[in-house]
C-alpha cells in the first residue's frame, strides 16, 4: 500500500519534505506535484532507482526522463553545456513550465536520457516540489506519476488509482494549475526547436528569443530513442474511445452530435469533453458532460483536459466526443494531448 502525505501547497511542512526526501535518497519513489502534472520522483543520478520509475510505470526505456532542479545553478550538475540562451529563457520561464534540452554530462545515466546525448532539464516553480528537491539535495527525474500512455494524474487521487503498491510514497499538494506538462525546448539547435508543445506557448518564448521551430512531423518509429517525453504516437489516453473533431466550429459540433445520436441508438454510453457553451449543442442527448470552460479561457481547459478524461472514465462511458481549440497559445498544447489521446481523428 502506497502511503500519501497532506501538505499545504504554499507552504510545506519541512518535517512530511523530510521524510520524502529519505525516501529519495534511499532509492525509493515519491510522486509530487509540480505546476503541470504529479511528477514520479527518483534520484535522477541513481540507475538503480531510475531503473525503479520504468518498472512501476511500465515505461519503455526509450523514452527519457525529465530532470527536475532547484535552480538554474543546479543545471551545471546534469548539463555539460549552458549556451547563454539558457539564461534569457531562464530569467522569464524559470521557475516554470519550460524544459530545455542540453548537452549532458558523462555521469547522468543513460537510462535518464534513453541513451541520448542530450538530457531534459526544467526549475519546476511548485513550492512542494522545490522544497522536495533542495531537502534531496540530488536533481530529481520525474515523468508523469501515472502507469505509462494513461492519462497525466492532475490530483494524489489519480496518482493512487494508477500506482497505489508500485511505489512508496505520494505527497498530495491539491490540484495541479496548469493541467498539461512542461513546453520542451530543444537549445541545442539553431533555431531552437520545440519538440513537445505545453504549458509556455511557443508565442512567449519567441517573445524572449526570436523565432522558434515547431517538429511537427516524427521521422522516428515508437521503437526508437524519443527525443524527448510524451512524443510517442498514442500516448495520455483514457480507457474510453475518445473521438477528436477538428475544423470549424460550428461543423465540428454538428459531427459530434451526429456521432452522439448514432452511439446512442447503439447503447453505448457518451461522455462529452467540451467547452461550456459546446453543451448546449447535446441538450437533446443523453450524454454525460464535462464542461472544461468557456473557449475563450484556454487556461482553464487546459488545467481541467485530464480531469476530465479521469472523470468521463469513472463513469465507464464508452466513448468521449471532444473538438479541438486551435493551436495558437496554449491551445498548441491542447491540440497536441488531444491528438495522441485519441481513438479517432475526423
Amino acid at each position: 500500500m502506497t502511503r500519501t502525505l497532506t501538505l499545504s501547497p504554499h507552504s510545506p511542512d519541512p518535517n512530511l519534505i523530510r521524510q520524502a526526501s529519505e525516501i529519495i535518497l534511499r532509492r525509493g519513489l515519491v510522486a509530487f506535484p509540480t505546476e503541470t502534472v504529479y511528477g514520479l520522483g527518483a534520484n535522477a543520478l541513481d540507475e538503480e532507482a531510475i531503473a525503479k520509475i520504468f518498472i512501476a510505470k511500465g515505461r519503455p526505456s526509450n523514452d527519457p526522463l525529465i530532470v527536475h532542479v532547484a535552480s538554474v545553478e543546479d543545471i551545471s550538475r546534469v548539463a555539460s553545456e549552458i549556451p547563454p540562451i539558457v539564461k534569457k529563457l531562464a530569467d522569464v520561464f524559470w521557475p516554470g513550465p519550460l524544459t530545455l534540452i542540453l548537452p549532458k554530462q558523462a555521469h547522468v545515466p543513460d537510462s535518464v536520457t534513453s541513451g541520448l546525448n542530450t538530457v531534459a532539464v526544467r526549475v519546476p516553480s511548485h513550492p512542494i516540489a522545490l522544497a522536495l528537491i533542495r531537502a534531496s539535495g540530488v536533481p530529481i527525474a520525474a515523468p508523469s506519476a501515472n502507469r505509462f500512455g494513461h492519462t497525466s494524474p492532475t490530483t494524489a487521487a489519480h496518482v493512487m488509482d494508477d500506482l497505489n503498491g508500485r511505489i512508496d510514497l505520494i505527497l498530495d499538494g491539491g490540484s495541479t494549475t496548469v493541467g498539461v506538462e512542461s513546453t520542451v525546448l530543444d537549445v541545442t539547435c539553431t533555431p531552437p526547436m520545440i519538440l513537445r508543445p505545453g504549458g509556455v506557448s511557443r508565442e512567449a518564448i519567441e517573445a524572449v528569443i526570436g523565432a522558434v521551430d515547431l517538429r511537427k512531423k516524427r521521422t522516428e518509429s515508437d521503437d526508437e530513442a524519443q527525443v524527448s517525453p510524451g512524443l510517442l504516437g498514442k500516448h495520455y489516453t483514457p480507457r474510453a474511445e475518445l473521438i477528436l473533431c477538428s475544423g470549424e466550429k460550428k461543423s465540428a459540433l454538428e459531427k459530434l452530435s451526429a456521432l452522439a445520436r448514432q452511439a446512442q441508438a447503439e447503447g453505448r454510453s457518451v461522455g462529452l469533453l467540451l467547452a461550456d457553451e459546446d453543451m448546449k449543442s447535446f441538450e437533446s442527448i443523453s450524454c454525460i458532460p464535462y464542461p472544461l470552460g468557456s473557449s475563450s479561457d484556454l487556461e482553464t481547459i487546459a488545467r481541467n483536459l485530464y480531469a476530465g478524461m479521469r472523470t468521463l472514465d469513472d463513469k465507464n462511458v464508452n466513448i468521449i466526443l471532444a473538438r479541438d481549440f486551435g493551436e495558437q497559445g496554449l491551445g498548441l498544447a491542447i491540440h497536441d494531448r488531444l491528438m495522441r489521446a485519441a481513438s479517432q481523428i475526423i
